[in-house]
């Protein structure tokens, strides 16, 4: 039986210490929340964010976004705890921060394995070392492995740019070379691929035009840090309208009799081949897995 279609055009991250942002979380028409316990929460409030989403995910949320928990790295003082808690409640997924090799994937799985973790909890693999993007095409292969458990992968950008030392107003620029090379991967291996943040959520118009650039590269959909970037990201990642009608005129096309056996054809005054068809039917198939989120269903 197939795994429904996962939709992640805009991932918010939500600081899991932030009660009236948990409690706003399941309200928003983002596609995924991540309550994070790494980055946005302090050191000394790790514990009191556990059991804050311990509350939260008892009371429930919204049954139109996937919900993720980003724990604190392997190796750190906090992952143990924060897995165990993140199994506990059952999320959709599990993100794991500085993925630098399948070793650290298989670490994660068999944590998972020894708590009878259910198959549904899923690994979201954050990609934001420079070991991660050297060994990209190992990790996303990691997919096809037995019993896996990876979904998705996120770039992590602002670490990367850090540990890569890179800077200035063109550092994204001058990395885009590894960013395709990690949506390759992605693509090659059926795994959905996240872009990383924008940073100033007052500056719309940067944003919009990042988020444009992103959707252009093959990137599934954003990571967010902001309510107001959810809109424009649910936009730039979703079906294009001109492109939905020629997708379902070629589908249509090919339904006909006549059509039927048939490896190219003639649609308005185009060739248009069967791997256009299974294109088509890629897109439309999204769609529709977008319509069922909005839905409920």
């Amino acid at each position: 039986m197939n795994e429904p279609l996962l939709i992640l055009r805009s991932v918010l991250y939500v600081p899991a210490d932030n009660e009236r942002a948990l409690a706003k979380a399941a309200s928003l028409d983002c596609d995924a929340v991540i309550f994070d316990l790494e980055d946005a929460v302090a050191p000394a409030a790790k514990e009191t964010a556990r059991e804050a989403l311990r509350v939260r995910f008892k009371q429930g949320g919204s049954s139109e976004q996937s919900s993720a928990i980003r724990v604190n790295g392997i190796g750190t003082a906090w992952f143990t705890e924060d897995l165990l808690a993140a199994r506990s409640v059952v999320p959709d997924a599990i993100v794991v921060p500085k993925v630098s090799s399948v070793e650290d994937l298989r670490l994660v799985e068999d944590a998972l394995s020894e708590t009878d973790a259910p198959a549904s909890i899923k690994i979201w693999a954050m990609i934001e070392t420079v070991r991660g993007v050297s060994a990209i095409a190992e990790i996303a292969g990691h997919a096809a492995s037995a019993d896996n458990r990876l979904a998705a992968m996120i770039v992590g950008t602002n670490d990367l740019f850090k540990e890569a030392g890179i800077s200035g107003d063109d550092a994204r620029a001058l990395i885009h070379p590894w960013l395709m090379q990690i949506v390759l991967a992605a693509k090659a291996n059926g795994i959905a691929i996240l872009d990383g943040v924008y940073n100033d959520f007052r500056d719309l118009g940067g944003y919009g035009a990042e988020c444009d650039m992103s959707a252009r590269m093959g990137f599934d959909g954003k990571t967010l840090i902001h309510p107001s970037q959810i809109i424009h990201a649910n936009s730039a990642f979703g079906p294009d309208p001109a492109m939905l009608e020629e997708a379902q005129q070629i589908a249509d096309a090919f339904a006909l009799p006549e059509n039927a056996d048939k490896g190219v054809i003639s649609l308005a005054g185009k060739m248009v081949e069967r791997l256009h068809l299974d294109q088509a039917l890629e897109l439309l198939d999204r769609a529709k897995a977008i319509e069922m989120r909005r839905s409920g269903k």
